[in-house]
């Protein structure tokens, strides 16, 4: 990038959040102040992502146009709480996330996990208030959750009705389940629109399921993970009977702890309903590609860039897109392994720890903000080296006889 210091660069900031300490609109604002302190008189474009998972409605609503709503729900282990979700100015859409009422961050910090009795209702709950404010046509983000019920509690809520030789329905995975009905499910689902913001393509079993891949993240032990795929499949072969669907084996099937299963399971009795990648959808809302194309360089960034970064993560959302538009991007990490490293230079993007020193996990996330402004700085003075590098060079070709 050949731009002396008096040229005003546009600089879009997409990044998603760093989980437990920034949300993504507040990594962007930190980057954006950081910049600003070299370079003032860019044009700074906030474009915070997520990628369906927790901190999706924040970058959604940063757009303008939506509407904060409130409705009481539960947690993942049934105690209420009141949750947030969107509605369009317009009233004709809403945007929930599973990880308003059913997401680990929702639990209190310290507490022992419990994915054996962790339930989704919640979530259910907030999506009969969006149906009751009238609304169809509805966006649900499900990264962040803190369950492994096969999306059973959003089904009760909805209106499934279960049976147990143990006596009724508990939080979590239904313990002896025996028989299940769909009859009574809401039928003004009948009018939904429903797209799903899913980051993954984990089936709902085996080796790359649900409890296997996610379980242990959620606090479940060895054991603990053998119980709830063995119950998955149990609780699949009854719902894939009651709907006359076979959906365990679609791609999306095992996110959220099998909540994309059984969302599958109700698709046939939805208007329409699609899983689509989480990144995709929060970049269609808040208008990305048309930010992108102006712009002379995007940064965005993420927690932890990583091996899972490859999966479709935010950053590697963004650096495909910036690749394919011929703009150079930069990923920032509050770790950045040589994996997520290789990741992100595939796509042509270069990923750079935000840290400059070395200092504990405590110490980073509680001065979050500083460490990324401070990140922010420094890449706007390595832009500045860069149009100084190129400027000289410049002057020198210009000073040099034409042979």
């Amino acid at each position: 990038m050949t731009s002396s210091r008096r040229d005003r660069l546009h600089i879009v900031l997409a990044p998603d959040s760093f989980k437990g300490s920034l949300t993504s609109v507040e990594v962007a604002r930190a980057l954006g102040e950081g910049w600003s302190r070299v370079r003032p008189n860019d044009l700074i474009d906030f474009a915070p992502l997520a990628d369906g998972g927790e901190g999706t409605l924040a970058a959604i609503a940063e757009t303008g146009g939506w509407e904060w709503r409130e409705c009481e729900s539960h947690d993942a282990l049934g105690r209420p709480l009141t949750a947030r979700w969107l509605i369009s100015a317009d009233h004709k859409r809403a945007a929930v996330e599973l990880a308003e009422a059913s997401g680990l961050s929702r639990l209190p910090e310290g507490e022992p996990r419990n994915p054996i009795a962790a339930s989704s209702e919640g979530t259910g709950e907030i999506i009969e208030a969006v149906l009751d404010a009238g609304i169809r046509r509805i966006l649900l983000g499900v990264g962040g959750s803190a369950t492994t019920d096969g999306g059973s509690g959003l089904l009760r809520a909805l209106g499934a009705w279960y049976r147990s030789d143990a006596g009724g329905g508990l939080p979590g995975p239904i313990p002896h389940l025996v028989a299940m009905d769909l009859a009574a499910v809401d039928i003004r689902l009948h009018e939904v629109e429903m797209r799903i913001a899913c980051d993954v393509t984990n089936p709902l079993l085996g080796d790359h399921g649900a409890a296997a891949t996610y379980g242990p993240q959620k606090g479940a032990w060895p054991e603990d993970v053998a119980a709830l795929d063995q119950w998955l499949a149990h609780f699949a072969d009854l719902l894939e009977k009651a709907s006359g669907t076979h959906a365990r084996n679609i791609p999306g099937a095992g996110a959220a702890g099998g909540t994309g299963f059984g969302l599958l399971c109700l698709a046939s009795r939805m208007r329409s309903f699609e899983l689509v990648p989480g990144i995709d959808v929060v970049m269609a809302e808040t208008g990305f590609d048309d930010r992108l194309a102006s712009a002379d360089l995007v940064i965005t960034g993420e927690g932890r860039i990583d091996d899972q970064t490859a999966y479709g993560k935010t950053a590697l959302g963004v650096a495909r897109r910036a690749e394919a538009a011929g703009i150079p991007c930069i990923a920032v990490g509050g770790a950045v392994t040589p994996e997520g490293l290789a990741a992100l230079a595939n796509v042509g993007t270069l990923a750079l720890p935000v840290l400059d020193r070395p200092m504990s996990l405590e110490d980073a996330m509680s001065q979050a903000g500083p460490i990324v402004a401070a990140a922010g700085e420094r890449l706007a003075n390595l832009i500045e080296v860069g149009a100084d590098v190129g400027q000289r060079r410049s002057d020198r070709a210009a000073r040099e006889p034409v042979a």
